[in-house]
C-alpha cells in the first residue's frame, strides 16, 4: 500500500482545512486508517483513526470536537477535517494504515505511512 497525504498549508487561527490521504497499489477498504502529527522537536502523536468500514472513529482528547476523520472507500481516500484551528496544532501530518484496530493510537502499530503534509496555523 502506498499512501500520499496532501492538503496541508498555511491557515489563520480559527480557520478550517481538510487533509486527504490517497491510497494506491491496494484498496484501503480492509485497513484501519490513522492520522498522526509531529511538531518540531516532538514525538509523533496520534490525532484520529477510523475503522475499515468507517462506523467507528477515535480521537485524541486534544482534537476531539474539532477534527473529524472520514473515509470514502470508493475513492480509496481518507480525510481529516480540521476546524477551529489553533497554532498549537502546527505540525507535519501523516496518514497511516494497519489491519487491526488494536493499538490504533500507537504509531508503532501501523504498517504503512504516507510522506506527510505540513500544516501551519498562524496566530
Amino acid at each position: 500500500v502506498q499512501l500520499q497525504a496532501f492538503g496541508g498549508g498555511l491557515v489563520q487561527a480559527g480557520g478550517s482545512l481538510r487533509l486527504s490521504c490517497a491510497g494506491s497499489g491496494r484498496t484501503l477498504v480492509t485497513y484501519v486508517m490513522g492520522w498522526f502529527r509531529q511538531a518540531p522537536g516532538k514525538e509523533r502523536e496520534f490525532a484520529a483513526a477510523i475503522s475499515w468500514s468507517g462506523d467507528r472513529t477515535y480521537y485524541a482528547n486534544s482534537v476531539k470536537g474539532r477534527f473529524t476523520i472520514s473515509r470514502d472507500n470508493a475513492k480509496n481516500t481518507v480525510y481529516l477535517q480540521m476546524d477551529t484551528l489553533k497554532p498549537e496544532v502546527t505540525a507535519v501530518y501523516y496518514c497511516a494504515a494497519k489491519l487491526e484496530i488494536r493499538d490504533y493510537d500507537q504509531h508503532w502499530s501501523y504498517d504503512y505511512w504516507g510522506q506527510g503534509t505540513q500544516l501551519t496555523v498562524s496566530s
